[in-house]
């Protein structure tokens, strides 16, 4: 049952209004995280007020709508009621939704027809239900990709950029070969003090650039060995790409597994956890992964499909639980669908094939503890494509939701909440500055 519960309303009116309130403004309670967990359920706050002081009485509909987030067309609860809105003058309310199943929902607020504010709500997410969808040869097909990864050379030179070196780190330029045979750029930061460091592993984002803020910083921790990683065609490699242009990626080659793009990125990111064992003074028990979006995706791949990792940090992870994430996004469905038709796909050969990219169907072989962060108005990585992977994960895990925070999260919690979780998996005694024996 929904319920409406005006707590400073004025609605006593037998006629029905729909002049659009000017300058409306539509503030929402979030003390709550717009978020619940059963059996509790959402409670929606609402502020309304004019802050037009020239402005006279209006009179206007107010409609609150709600829906599924892989439905923006089908209500699953929506109320009108006609409202006077007085310059300077707030109007609270509240609206309770009971018998909602655990999932995201969209809420709208229109003034007079027009929307004039848009947000998501979590309900009972921990509980979505998002199954596995691996084909039966999954575990196969990823155990061979493997083994296939082991039998080519590392190959791995250095050089170091004494431009970008610091007082406590030098920077180097790595290269090394990944599957295929692919040559993969990489920048690590060493600390020049000899001893025994914990690795921190970095993948970026799809399509992201190295920049002044996105790239390797010298002595930003200078306890640590930290590699920025990339992989095939993007980042330090885009030089060398030859998949396509940006969009063009995650359609490339998707006909066929055996040599669709993902395969060889997954595999170049666990190829850069060898990598961390070559590094001067590397601890190789204290490998560390972290990343956002696409190098959320990257940092979940490459713990599912090595065990050495000792944690991991991904946040707003990218490609998981594609059938709903098709239905909730236009980028990149339309890119994956136009490929699929170009390479004479059908729909359901189209989700077979990347079935076995997704993130999701990889979560079960995840075995280290891992802290996720997620930007619940994300409309790019949406937070329900997110909890399908994090819900079927069984190794330990911790869960940071980000409520106003979209493609991103916030940073000013999220690096040191990110720092100490890292910190509690390295033994006391192991600080980085041990002495080599």
């Amino acid at each position: 049952m929904n319920k409406i519960v005006p707590l400073i309303l004025s609605l006593a009116f037998t006629a029905v209004f729909s002049l659009q309130a000017r300058n409306l403004n539509v503030e929402v309670d979030s003390s709550h995280n717009l978020w619940w967990s059963a059996p509790e359920y959402p409670v929606l706050g609402f502020t309304l007020w004019d802050d037009d002081n020239s402005a006279s009485v209006e009179y206007t509909d107010i409609t609150v709508r709600v829906t599924e987030d892989t439905d923006e067309s089908v209500d699953v609860f929506k109320v009108t009621y006609p409202m006077r809105i007085y310059p300077q003058q707030k109007v609270v309310f509240d609206i309770e939704l009971e018998g909602l199943e655990p999932g995201f929902y969209k809420v709208f607020v229109e003034d007079g027809g027009v929307m004039v504010r848009r947000f998501n709500i979590g309900y009972d997410p921990e509980n979505i239900c998002s199954p596995s969808d691996g084909e039966v040869d999954f575990d196969l097909f990823w155990d061979r990709a493997v083994n296939q990864l082991k039998k080519t050379p590392v190959n791995l030179s250095f050089s170091e950029i004494p431009e970008e070196s610091g007082k406590l780190r030098n920077v180097y330029l790595v290269t090394f070969d990944s599957w295929g045979g692919e040559k993969i750029k990489a920048k690590v930061a060493v600390p020049n003090r000899p001893g025994k460091y914990p690795v921190r592993i970095r993948y970026h984002g799809y399509g992201s650039k190295p920049s002044a803020t996105n790239d390797i910083s010298a002595d930003a921790y200078p306890d640590w060995i930290e590699m920025w990683a990339s992989v095939r065609g993007q980042f330090y490699n885009e030089s060398d790409n030859k998949y396509g242009q940006y969009a063009q990626w995650i359609g490339y080659h998707l006909n066929d597994p055996e040599s669709y793009y993902y395969r060889g990125a997954f595999l170049d990111a666990v190829r850069a956890i060898d990598v961390a064992e070559y590094l001067p003074f590397a601890d190789g028990s204290l490998i560390f992964l972290e990343g956002g979006s696409q190098g959320g995706a990257l940092t979940l791949a490459a713990a599912a499909l090595d065990h050495r990792p000792v944690a991991i940090a991904p946040y707003i992870p990218f490609l998981t639980d594609y059938r709903d994430y098709f239905d909730i996004v236009d980028w990149p469905a339309s890119v994956v669908r136009a490929a699929a038709e170009e390479q004479l796909l059908t729909e359901e050969e189209m989700f077979q094939n990347l079935s076995y990219f997704d993130i999701k169907n990889l979560a079960h072989r995840i075995t280290c503890p891992v802290l996720m962060g997620i930007g619940l108005q994300d409309g790019i990585c949406p937070p329900h494509t997110n909890m399908a992977s994090y819900n079927l994960i069984t190794a330990p895990k911790e869960l940071v939701v980000y409520t106003w925070k979209e493609h991103t999260v916030d940073y000013d919690d999220w690096t040191p909440r990110r720092d100490a979780f890292f910190s509690r998996y390295i033994p006391l005694g192991n600080s980085g500055n041990q002495t080599m024996p």
